[in-house]
């Protein structure tokens, strides 16, 4: 290995702890809603599109998938759409932001298991105040060594972040579920990318395996985390 590893950043939704089941489960609610007006199929692609539009304006995260649902109820009911669904809406998205936080098998053993020799980070995106709730409530906070909640996960955010709380990216590895966020774009600033699958992931996050990366892995739990680390060595 041309570079010592000292630091390891986590991502937090769907790698630590589960989030995306519960948007899929209020996008069911959201289809059962407008069923009279389109079928779930076509729904489910004006949805997508608003989302994709709106990253720009709301960022990541509950409230902004909550407006791109109201605003796609507007856009496929040509502006009927009953002020009891929008209602319905936003109380769909106050039950999402009181969920309580159930982490992930073995997201736990993983970081205890690796915080005593390296520096752990956890690099997430998404709304402030959300991001913060789930930290304090996954019972993980006091292992990292700092934390960074983030609009966007870009090439230059990783290689700001390692350096800052690093030596360099080139000393970094980065663990997350989102090829798209977490892997692709921590490999191409110069660390390693470690990717955790996860069953649910939103078609905005998905993206191609780097398989002939060399810094790029796959594992299938972060129960096998500690060996992939090891070998760095």
């Amino acid at each position: 290995m041309a570079q010592k590893l000292t630091t390891i950043g986590f991502d937090a939704d769907d790698t630590l702890w589960h989030n995306e089941r519960f948007f899929r489960v209020t996008q069911d609610r959201f289809a059962d809603l407008l069923a009279d007006y389109t079928d779930r199929d076509h729904l489910e692609e004006r949805l997508l599109a608003a989302e994709k539009r709106n990253l720009g304006h709301y960022g990541f995260g509950i409230k902004g998938f909550v407006l791109s649902m109201i605003e796609t109820a507007i856009e496929v009911t040509e502006e009927k759409v009953p002020a009891t669904v929008i209602a319905e809406l936003m109380a769909a998205g106050r039950d999402m932001l009181r969920h309580p936080i159930e982490l992930l098998p073995h997201a736990r053993e993983a970081i205890e298991a690796l915080a005593p020799q390296y520096r752990i980070l956890l690099i997430t995106k998404g709304d402030l105040l959300d991001q913060e709730r789930k930290l304090a409530q996954s019972g993980l906070g006091d292992f990292f060594d700092g934390v960074e909640i983030v609009s966007h996960k870009t090439t230059a955010t990783y290689a700001d972040i390692f350096a800052r709380h690093g030596e360099g990216a080139n000393q970094s590895m980065m663990v997350g579920n989102s090829l798209r966020s977490d892997v692709i774009p921590a490999i191409e600033a110069g660390g390693w990318g470690i990717y955790v699958p996860h069953d649910l992931t939103w078609a905005l996050e998905q993206a191609t395996p780097p398989r002939e990366n060399s810094r790029f892995a796959e594992i299938s739990s972060l129960a096998d985390l500690h060996d992939i680390v090891r070998n760095l060595r």
